[in-house]
């Protein structure tokens, strides 16, 4: 009887959360399978930020439509369905311009939002620190201020009297403006109050090596963390689940060092949040060592690989040294080719082995293969990250070796 009454409680609270679709267009030189992963890391998200996806709409194009995303026949066709279906909100997965939002909700019968906009809410509503919600504060301010025309029904009336910075007949839309601007001062300000805070106390830690887990989200680097550090570092099967840095001091063999683990990253990073995050990822370029984290069951992991490399370059983390880590070697599946198949091997059909050995003798750094849940190698991982931790403070203290 229990049972059937949490069945129903559950079915409860899923009729309660939003309904979305999904709407992506697919260019002329992406594979639909491409594009349906892509949407399957939208709905992802989706799920973090508790709407329920309903359905998906894509369509072919070379680039999308400057006015509307889609084309008039399809966002019509998308507008009657969500009107059809009570769909509270359409979620496009990419960034639109202030001008296409606009365009868009005009024909739209629901709330329009865009990956980036998706993105910032569930950054919002995980920031647990000041720190945190500090940074994703002014990420949403500077994502909001070129698009205040279409946020609020009452900009376009004018406001009168005295007072006002423009007299009589200044709208409403400048003084929010202003509002925004002024508020986006404030932030940047306490942001670099805390970033002297945050800069003192990792002087204080003195010379020790520095080793900072870096990977796309949701690939296990805080499971990780727990699992090197002995400690209880929060992780959970979402994205994002960790916004802040989180640093332990971590001893193997009497050889004691700095373990961070960092915000995970992700396709089309809103560039908001790379700007408002910098300072978080600090402990990122100051790093000895990356331990970049890979899940090598997601059947892109290598396009993650490329995202990550590229996010490291664009916060100025490129030229560190990075331990390959692949995790989730439990998860890894594939599907065994026919022997008469003389076709070349892919992703879908190379075993465990050979996809290892594939990177083994591709990999231009170390790697290892592992699973933190089963601790699967996990004995490897520490011998091999031992050695690089001993080798780097060697280096940097070479008359204290005979210790280790």
């Amino acid at each position: 009887m229990k049972q059937i009454i949490d069945k129903k409680a559950a079915e409860e609270a899923v009729d309660e959360r939003e309904r979305a679709v999904l709407v992506a267009v697919v260019r002329d030189n992406q594979e639909p399978r491409q594009a349906e992963e892509f949407l399957d890391e939208l709905e992802f998200l989706a799920e973090t930020a508790d709407i329920v996806t309903v359905r998906r709409f894509t369509q072919r194009l070379p680039q999308p439509s400057s006015r509307i995303y889609v084309g008039p026949g399809k966002l019509e066709e998308i507008a009657r369905y969500c009107e059809e279906n009570a769909i509270n909100v359409a979620i496009f997965d990419d960034e639109l311009s202030p001008s296409q939002t606009r365009n868009i909700e005009q024909a739209m019968p629901c709330r329009v939002i865009d990956r980036t906009r998706l993105i910032l809410d569930i950054f919002m509503s995980r920031a647990r620190t000041a720190y945190a919600k500090t940074q994703v504060q002014l990420a949403q301010y500077e994502y909001m201020l070129p698009r205040l025309a279409g946020l609020w029904t009452h900009l376009e009336r004018q406001r009168g009297g005295t007072g006002t910075r423009g007299g009589a007949g200044e709208r409403e839309i400048e003084t929010d403006r202003r509002i925004v601007r002024d508020r986006i001062s404030k932030l940047k300000e306490e942001l670099k109050k805390i970033d002297r805070q945050m800069s003192v106390q990792r002087s204080n830690r003195g010379s020790m090596v520095r080793v900072a887990l870096v990977g796309y989200t949701n690939v296990g680097k805080s499971t990780l963390m727990n699992l090197l550090s002995k400690s209880e570092v929060f992780a959970e099967n979402k994205l994002f689940a960790t916004l802040d840095t989180t640093v332990r001091k971590v001893v193997f063999d009497n050889l004691p060092f700095l373990m961070s683990d960092t915000v995970g990253f992700i396709r089309k990073l809103p560039t908001q949040l790379i700007e408002s995050f910098k300072s978080t990822l600090d402990e990122v370029r100051e790093a000895d060592l990356l331990l970049h984290v890979v899940d090598i069951s997601h059947p892109q992991f290598e396009e993650q690989i490329a995202v990550v490399k590229q996010t490291l370059q664009d916060i100025g983390a490129a030229d560190k040294p990075v331990f390959l880590v692949f995790n989730k070697i439990d998860a890894y599946t594939y599907i065994k080719k026919d022997e008469d198949d003389l076709t070349p091997a892919t992703r879908e059909n190379m075993s465990l082995e050979e996809m290892m050995q594939s990177w083994i003798a591709k990999a231009n750094t170390p790697c290892i293969f592992i699973s933190a849940v089963e601790r699967m190698n996990i004995e490897k991982l520490r011998s091999d990250l031992y050695g690089m931790v001993r080798e780097i403070h060697s280096g940097r203290y070479p008359f204290n070796n005979f210790l280790y």
